[in-house]
């Protein structure tokens, strides 16, 4: 998935879906990408760019999961990263990606049309693993967040292992998100995985996490938080109650509720 800077613009480009469920049809996003030239969800690079030059070195291979329309590998090439990978389901998007770098001179960026859920490289092969809003996605019909449907379990967790498995020994999953810690640390936490987990927030009155999981650093005690927190209470800004970021959010919590 992948702002227009104007959020107002945005919403009333009416890109998004009448329901969140259509988020999980790859129709819905060949049509919307074949009509739609960029969109970032969760904030543009200017927002994290303090976290991410903090976590991925300019030598890293990194690979991005649901590249969609975004600017995000763009930004980090100019950051100097470079040996960047992007993969998204929808060939639409992975044709539009593939002109669009091009004509910016940015052929060392390979885009790949592949499935996150069964990705098609070796193990242990990329440096960084960065997913922005894609593994959200998977959450539209997840029932009650602190008891997801089995099925919603199932496809976080096979996108999940396939990161961690194409990690190298000392590599980091980076994942932007909505999902707050008391409902994602769940899954991070399962013991098939060897990461530790941290995150930091950014954005203004609405939060988004940055979540970091280092693989090969777990803690030895192995506990994990089955607290729950509080969400916190949010004060909106008027642009971010037009954003499709908002709408998307609103969706997801109706299904749940």
């Amino acid at each position: 998935m992948g702002t227009n800077q104007n959020p107002k613009e945005t919403h009333k480009n009416s890109f998004g879906p009448s329901s969140a469920k259509a988020y999980l049809d790859p129709h819905y996003w060949d049509e919307r990408f074949s009509n739609e030239e960029h969109y970032e969800w969760f904030k543009d690079y200017s927002h994290f760019r303090h976290l991410i030059q903090a976590h991925i070195k300019p030598n890293s291979s990194v690979l991005e999961l649901g590249c969609g329309n975004s600017q995000l590998s763009e930004e980090l090439y100019k950051d100097g990263i470079t040996k960047i990978t992007c993969i998204d389901l929808s060939a639409v998007a992975v044709e539009k990606m593939q002109k669009r770098l091009a004509l910016k001179g940015y052929n060392e960026i390979k885009v790949l049309e592949a499935d996150m859920l069964d990705l098609p490289f070796s193990n242990e092969c990329f440096d960084v693993v960065i997913e922005k809003g894609t593994m959200d996605v998977l959450f539209v019909d997840s029932g009650d967040p602190w008891n997801p449907r089995p099925e919603t379990v199932n496809k976080v967790m096979a996108m999940l292992e396939d990161a961690h498995r194409v990690l190298k020994p000392d590599g980091i999953f980076i994942s932007i998100s909505f999902g707050q810690p008391h409902f994602r640390r769940p899954l991070f936490d399962s013991p098939k995985f060897t990461w530790s987990v941290e995150w930091n927030t950014f954005g203004d009155a609405f939060h988004y996490f940055f979540y970091v999981l280092k693989k090969g650093r777990r803690s030895l005690d192995g506990k994990v938080s089955s607290e729950r927190v509080q969400p916190p209470s949010i004060s909106l800004l008027h642009e971010e109650l037009e954003s499709e970021d908002y709408i998307f959010r609103t969706n997801i919590d109706e299904m749940n509720s």
